[in-house]
């Protein structure tokens, strides 16, 4: 409801909208005060606030403070047919393609990074930072030459990291298009290099723990809810011991451990294939734990006489 002024009523009365005829009616009298209005509010449903300026109205792409023009460049589409217009329409197009867009290699940059973090099943925030991290490195125009799919891998891997959601080397590689952990392992370092000489300062990356991977694992493996409730906290009980293992190591280790001490027993080929560990690596870890694990492992999940009987490294 507002208020407008009625001229039969000769006074500002309420006025009711009709959005479906576009009419603006008086409640008192129902004179039509203006009819055929455009309503210029968005076409769908929206849960953000309707009275503030920040509703999505009409149509068009969200913007991306990213590129220069906001993401909101016109494209002119193929033509599907014959006639005048679609010739005109032909033409424009490769007149639009001939010049020269200083966005396009940040468009495809974007567009890689966003079909890696879906393929991933990552948020949108880690995508937004891996943009981020790419434009900043993209705009010291020191990149050049160097393997982009591996540098937009590395831009993906520092993301989950700062945003301590971290990923394996292993599970970014197998999105990378080809480019090899050594090379991600090199493009890491080498933006890392880059952001440093540019802040001035280290760039925080997020320490890792063993726990910010056991779920993810265990759900690969088909593991019982009990079983993965042993395994989180033995990960957490086992951050006591001074044991010099890489953490996604010390998570298929004990993964592996805790599977061995329940009904459903997992080999360690299906761990080292659902960890991306190696088999060997996993039993050095299991070999460093041994000694701790009555203390690692939950009394509630197993006795000491059922560790004790786990098979020595």
């Amino acid at each position: 409801m507002a208020d407008a002024y009625c001229l039969d009523c000769k006074r500002n009365t309420e006025v009711v909208f009709d959005h479906s005829a576009g009419d603006t009616v008086c409640s008192e009298c129902g004179l039509v005060l203006e009819s055929h209005s455009i309503d210029e509010t968005s076409e769908w449903r929206t849960f953000a606030n309707e009275s503030g300026d920040n509703d999505p109205v009409r149509v068009g792409g969200p913007t991306n403070i990213l590129l220069n023009d906001g993401g909101l460049s016109t494209v002119i589409s193929k033509p599907n047919g014959g006639g005048t217009s679609d010739y005109l329409s032909s033409s424009l197009g490769r007149w639009q393609n001939r010049g020269s867009n200083p966005d396009r290699s940040l468009i495809l940059a974007f567009k890689t990074i966003a079909t890696m973090s879906d393929r991933l099943g990552l948020v949108a925030t880690i995508k937004d930072r891996a943009n981020e991290i790419y434009k900043k490195v993209e705009d010291q125009k020191s990149s050049r030459g160097r393997n982009q799919d591996a540098i937009l891998a590395a831009c993906l891997y520092i993301a989950c990291r700062q945003e301590d959601k971290p990923r394996t080397v292993k599970e970014i590689c197998s999105v990378a298009n080809g480019a090899s952990k050594k090379e991600i392992g090199r493009a890491k370092e080498y933006i890392v290099k880059q952001l440093e000489l540019e802040m001035g300062q280290s760039v925080e990356m997020g320490t890792i723990h063993a726990g910010d991977f056991m779920r993810r694992f265990c759900s690969n493996l088909g593991m019982t809810n009990q079983t993965v409730k042993a395994a989180q906290e033995s990960v957490q009980k086992s951050e006591e011991f001074d044991i010099r293992r890489s953490p996604i190591s010390i998570a298929a280790a004990i993964i592996y451990i805790v599977t061995q001490l329940s009904d459903d027993k997992k080999p360690l080929k299906d761990v080292a294939l659902a960890t991306g560990v190696a088999e060997g690596t996993i039993r050095n870890s299991y070999k460093d734990l041994y000694p701790h694990l009555t203390k690692i492992i939950p009394t509630w999940y197993a006795q000491e006489d059922d560790i004790k009987n786990l098979s020595s490294p």
